[in-house]
């Protein structure tokens, strides 16, 4: 564990509130997206030199600021960054400014709020990132909420977009219920075993790491949490939220969630590492929700008449892939799970940013009411094209390389459910050129589409910027990496030597 010299991480995830505030305290609220850019632009230049500053060379985590917090509870203020974490913050920050971007011309009205939100909702989620303790990670986990719940409220691009935030709400407060109870469980365990209560309460993450647990009480630790992050992630049958999201709720929201798969972070995070012995035992559960996953989200994808459901149901059957890589509990599947999280920031989001400025262009995201509009919008056509190839594994793009790391360990280590990622993948294929080939291509139909203008300038910089990044991780993936392996290697000899294993 390396500390900070100077406490950049906090700096990254205060300036969006301070930004936030400065967008009430300007006197011109037309200017609120520009504040709102130069507060993301300020935050990239922070995460970038974070990701400088961080050594890929080095166990443990880096950068860790320590402060005392709530001392009656022994909770903390810390946080740091591993190889599982540190590149989540540039791409998040990059990201929300595709977002910001994106959303320049349709935001018309509350542009304050609108804004605002975005930052607060920007700050929590690399809080999530950061928080190397229990309450403070809960304390992030639940800030995301409110501004998403808003911004569907207010923003939200159908008739039930209401309904859809207090769905969302509902089922996020759910799963962090059994999230609670699982901290909790682990804050009195440590306190048991160190034989002192409250003075060996503790809810440090680092100690949590180190601390021999009970087989039965491993058992409770990763049933709590995993499914409390079930519901984040989302593993069917908790699922139901995300395709009403996608159709209710503003684009850009939708991008966000989508594109930062929290739970699935979550689960690589705390639930495995955590429980050691008990996700060892549990293994077969976890392939079998990657599984049902993968299979589920891919043949409700292929019946999908909207580009934004198709996309929801298709993310479903992508995160279950991250979740059989996650089972595998090989090297080889730790890192193309997280790569695979890191392509969802830019592929999974992307599509999403690019469906909204089809839907703000047209009116409309049906199949229905597409048709022909890669003659009249020929860039955005083959930039959907380009990210949705990359979203199926396509060699050259940044799919590839973390589709074939999970495939490979889970085809040799769960046999039976890499066959079922393999048959997934196939039909992923087939819906996407389907979809494809009838929304863009073909006669056009519809004046909407023919009299539509093409990528230009700020939508135009932030698509090609992602495609940049699916190039550089596709034909370069040791950039990435690079990056993961020392912790994903410390990940796995966590998992199968640790002082827990000695405890029945």
């Amino acid at each position: 564990m390396t500390e900070a010299n100077f406490p950049l991480l906090s700096l990254l995830i205060i300036t969006l509130p301070v930004g936030s505030a400065l967008i009430w305290l300007w006197p011109n609220a037309t200017h609120a997206r520009w504040i709102a850019l130069a507060t993301a632009m300020t935050d990239l230049l922070l995460s970038v030199t974070v990701l400088f500053q961080f050594d890929t060379a080095a166990t443990g985590f880096q950068l860790v600021e320590r402060a005392t917090w709530i001392p009656s509870i022994n909770a903390q203020y810390q946080v740091g960054v591993d190889g599982l974490s540190v590149l989540f913050l540039p791409l998040t920050v990059i990201l929300f400014i595709g977002v910001i971007l994106s959303s320049w011309n349709s935001v018309a009205h509350m542009q304050r709020l609108y804004y605002s939100l975005m930052l607060l909702l920007e700050s929590a989620t690399l809080g999530i990132f950061c928080a190397l303790d229990g309450v403070l990670f809960m304390m992030f986990w639940e800030m995301t909420l409110i501004p998403i719940y808003f911004l569907v409220s207010f923003w939200g691009i159908g008739p039930n977009r209401r309904f859809a935030a207090v769905k969302y709400i509902l089922f996020m407060l759910a799963g962090g219920i059994p999230l609670i109870f699982g901290f909790v469980l682990l804050a009195f365990s440590h306190a048991e075993i160190a034989g002192s209560f409250p003075a060996g309460l503790t809810f440090d993450y680092l100690e949590w790491l180190n601390t021999p647990l009970p087989l039965d009480v491993q058992k409770q630790v990763f049933l709590l949490l995993l499914l409390g992050f079930a519901f984040k992630i989302p593993i069917v049958p908790l699922h139901t939220w995300l395709p009403v999201m996608a159709m209710q709720g503003p684009v850009s929201v939708t991008a966000t969630i989508v594109g930062l798969k929290l739970g699935a972070y979550g689960v690589i995070r705390y639930v495995v590492p955590l429980a050691p012995q008990a996700a060892q035992e549990f293994a077969w559960l976890l392939a079998a929700i990657g599984a049902i996953g993968i299979l589920y989200g891919a043949v409700l994808a292929m019946a999908q008449t909207n580009l934004r459901r198709m996309l929801a149901f298709s993310s479903i059957s992508h995160v279950g892939l991250v979740i059989l890589g996650v089972a595998s509990f090989t090297q080889q599947g730790i890192q193309g799970a997280v790569f695979q999280l890191l392509n969802f920031v830019v592929i999974s989001s992307g599509l999403f940013l690019i469906t909204g400025l089809i839907h703000h262009r047209i009116g409309s995201t049906d199949i229905i009411s597409l048709g022909g509009a890669a003659k009249s919008m020929p860039r955005l056509a083959t930039f959907f094209l380009l990210f949705g190839l990359a979203s199926m594994g396509i060699p050259g793009t940044s799919g590839f390389p973390a589709e074939f790391l999970i495939l490979y360990s889970a085809i040799t280590t769960q046999t039976g459910a890499g066959i079922a990622a393999l048959v997934a993948v196939v039909i992923g294929a087939s819906y996407f050129v389907s979809l494809y080939r009838k929304a863009f291509l073909g006669p056009a139909t519809n004046p909407a589409v023919t009299q539509s203008a093409d990528l230009q300038g700020r939508e135009l910089f932030i698509i090609g910027l992602f495609a940049i990044l699916i190039f550089i991780a596709g034909f370069y993936p040791a950039s990435v990496l690079d990056v993961i392996e020392v912790s994903a290697q410390g990940w796995v000899e966590h998992l199968f030597t640790n002082p827990r294993d000695a405890i029945q």
